[in-house]
């Protein structure tokens, strides 16, 4: 039987460990030659070493498959550019963009340094920015040119964008802002018979156990034979899936992957309204408004109403 990618090929960012090692593996698998793009830092963003890059590539040698090894910092406009260049020099084109580098440096707001958030935007926002801006070009190009590519970006947010969470207002902010990406690039490249998906995972990773202790029970290994929720590997279908031409049709899509859940997301909605008929508020009118709606709606988790 044909495998789902194959003849493809794609470069996964951030593929040394943990998710993106899981979906460079996977997609492999399903027959794509993969370039495996790690910059072997840290989970902090600090230092650098080609081992966990050299180490998958090895895996997927293994299986059969064929993959290179790329060492860049997709934070650099001009090295991610060198990584779209190498996969179509090693492979002759490109087909699949997963963007899934990325750091953590947690703090709360009051005690964030600059380059504490800098290094976080920068590897993730404007990272999965490089990478995807390269790609698309490449393949705006090549459909003009008569060769349809029907490219695929899948794009990596978390949940500490699309809901919140204390102590990430940088981590958080990078992956709300690619959620949007995902949509907005979504649009844009349709004409050019691109897709552009995101997906969010909940999974053990050194992004998830090598920040506190609190985290590090919460996704401590299950029993040998349970069901493990927290495995890396439970979100590589959903990679697959998006990566493959059973996901011509989906475009600006956001699905997170827990467990053997998947959940299909929505941004931001209208949940209430008021008009003033033709008339400029008041900020004394807007308030018994604007308190009604918020009332109705239901107060947010951490507020409460002022006495």
């Amino acid at each position: 039987m044909k495998r789902l990618l194959e003849g493809k090929v794609a470069i996964i960012t951030g593929a040394g460990r943990g998710v993106g090692r899981a979906e460079a593996l996977a997609i492999a698998r399903e027959g794509a030659k993969v370039v495996v793009n790690d910059h072997g830092s840290r989970f902090d963003g600090t230092g650098k070493s080609t081992d966990p890059t050299q180490s998958v590539v090895e895996e997927v040698k293994a299986l059969g498959g064929e993959a290179v090894a790329n060492f860049a910092d997709v934070g650099s406009f001009q090295e991610a550019r060198e990584v779209v260049n190498q996969a179509i020099t090693a492979f002759g084109k490109l087909n699949i963009l997963v963007n899934n580098a990325g750091i953590l440096r947690d703090k709360t707001l009051f005690n964030m340094e600059e380059e504490d958030w800098d290094k976080v935007i920068n590897t993730h926002l404007k990272g999965t920015f490089n990478c995807s801006r390269h790609a698309c070009a490449y393949f705006r190009e090549q459909h003009k040119k008569g060769n349809a590519l029907r490219g695929k970006i899948i794009n990596t947010s978390s949940s500490a964008g699309l809901h919140g969470t204390p102590g990430q207002a940088n981590y958080g902010s990078a992956k709300a802002a690619i959620a949007a990406f995902t949509v907005i690039a979504a649009q844009e490249m349709a004409r050019y018979e691109v897709c552009v998906n995101c997906v969010v995972p909940l999974a053990r990773t050194r992004l998830t156990t090598d920040v506190t202790s609190s985290m590090k029970a919460m996704m401590r290994n299950v029993d040998q034979g349970e069901f493990d929720i927290m495995n890396p590997e439970n979100l590589a279908p959903l990679a697959v899936f998006f990566a493959s031409d059973l996901a011509n049709d989906i475009t600006g899509e956001v699905c997170r992957m827990l467990g053997d859940t998947v959940y299909l997301l929505r941004g931001w909605h209208e949940v209430d309204k008021a008009s003033r008929g033709k008339v400029i508020w008041k900020a004394e009118e807007l308030s018994p408004v604007i308190h009604h709606m918020v009332e109705k709606a239901g107060h947010l988790s951490w507020s409460s109403p002022q006495p």
